[in-house]
């Protein structure tokens, strides 16, 4: 069964950066196509970035330049470095695949805050 677990979250000021992880577990788990999603509050979960094999990363306009996401396949993990975080940045963030039609099972995600 496929588990994923995120950490690495936390409050932050405006400026600050985190570095997010998620450890995979499971046979199943293609840790080299993977994305990071979030949910802010009253709003719809959203893909941020995602990596494949075949392709560079790729971001959403929103976190463009200031985030970065990589696999460590030994570790069976993947990052999210956010560096120049903004208020609206705040979320619940969570892995998965990247391909809806290959979802994981949800983990608990990792709360990011990003305030003054």
């Amino acid at each position: 069964q496929v588990q994923l677990v995120e950490s690495g979250g936390g409050l932050v000021q405006p400026g600050g950066s985190l570095r997010l992880s998620c450890a995979a577990s499971g046979t199943l788990v293609r840790i080299n196509t993977m994305g990071w999603y979030r949910q802010a509050p009253g709003k719809q979960r959203e893909l941020v970035a995602s990596i494949t094999q075949a392709s560079n990363p790729i971001y959403a306009d929103s976190v463009k330049g200031r985030f970065t996401i990589s696999v460590d396949n030994d570790k069976q993990s993947v990052y999210l470095q956010m560096n120049s975080l903004k208020p609206e940045d705040t979320a619940v963030y969570y892995c998965n695949s990247p391909r809806s039609a290959f979802l994981y099972p949800w983990g608990q995600g990792t709360q990011v805050t990003v305030s003054s």
